[in-house]
């Protein structure tokens, strides 16, 4: 049973609150946090713990029991605030996106760019079959942030299935959830039921991601108990994967025009900073988006270092 001080659940709280913040934001994995903060063995062996043997517990021994067995007061922490965020700080950092893009997206590719490092260095022995994973995690997210984005229906069943995958790819590093809602054709759509309670739909989409979160937590938790370094390169893979998404400067190839009338790019590109003041003739800001990048990178370097490089290797049971 988790043993943790009011403090210590009071800094899961926090944590739950950045995995929603950057949820939210189409290439940013909430599950990149849980990993460099250091609870995303946790979180998985938790909701791993979500199964059939936890209703006979339940009848057997007791709510008690069975709140023990999925490790409930961490998962009730971690929920809250990844729900806070995405009810009241999603707000904010859409406002920086909207004025300081370029800025936010060098953060967090020096924040995801450490993350990869940091991910790495847990990896006890690296040899031919890791470097296999973790190039065969690099492709897998570079071909999701260079795919081209569908409409989908807005039909029950598409709902739940897109709650399903979304979800999924929340808790994995270097796969956006919210990108995933893009390339399903419904980010938009989400944050228009968030944003006006769309009670129906929101129950709907959890439904289908709750599912689909416990299923994909038994698969990823199995190759972490059997494949644990292999697993670990696959996941470095997927955030190195997934810096084509965050690179600041961009071409944007495609837009749509969203339900506010506006037009938002679907498809883009990276370039240089070069060209992109010659495409757009703006000022690229190249010193102070370097020195954003530089921060998030030293953020997790930072981190690195007061751990003694190390981290924590945890195994399932």
């Amino acid at each position: 049973m988790d043993q943790r001080s009011s403090w210590g659940y009071f800094l899961l709280t926090l944590r739950g609150m950045a995995m929603g913040a950057v949820d939210v934001i189409p290439g940013v994995s909430g599950g990149t946090i849980a990993l460099i903060t250091g609870i995303y063995e946790e979180l998985i062996r938790s909701i791993r713990s979500i199964n059939a043997g936890l209703l006979k517990l339940l009848f057997k021994k007791g709510p008690k029991a069975a709140w023990e067995r999925v490790n409930g007061n961490f998962l009730i922490s971690v929920v809250a605030g990844i729900l806070i965020s995405i009810f009241s700080l999603a707000r904010l950092l859409s406002w920086l996106f909207d004025h300081h893009a370029m800025m936010v997206w060098a953060f967090f590719f020096g924040l995801i760019l450490g993350s990869a490092i940091y991910i790495g260095a847990r990896i006890r022995k690296w040899n031919a079959v890791m470097i296999v994973f973790l190039a065969a995690g690099a492709f897998t997210a570079y071909y999701i942030t260079i795919a081209t984005p569908s409409t989908g229906p807005d039909t029950m069943w598409y709902i739940f299935l897109s709650g399903g995958i979304a979800f999924c790819a929340m808790v994995l590093p270097g796969v956006s959830g919210a990108f995933i809602l893009v390339l399903l054709g419904k980010y938009e759509y989400m944050l228009n039921a968030v944003s006006e309670l769309n009670f129906s739909v929101l129950a709907l989409f959890a439904t289908g991601g709750v599912l689909g979160l416990i299923a994909f937590s038994n698969i990823i938790g199995w190759f972490f108990s059997r494949y644990h370094n292999a697993t670990l390169a696959l996941l470095t893979g997927f955030m190195a994967g997934s810096l084509n998404k965050l690179w600041p400067w961009k071409e944007v190839l495609d837009t749509r025009i969203s339900s506010a009338g506006q037009e938002v790019p679907v498809l883009e590109r990276g370039i240089t900073p070069m060209r992109y003041a010659e495409i757009y003739g703006q000022d690229p800001q190249l010193l102070p988006v370097i020195g954003f990048a530089l921060a998030g990178l030293c953020l997790i370097l930072g981190v690195m270092a007061i751990q003694g490089n190390g981290v924590r290797n945890r195994t399932f049971s």
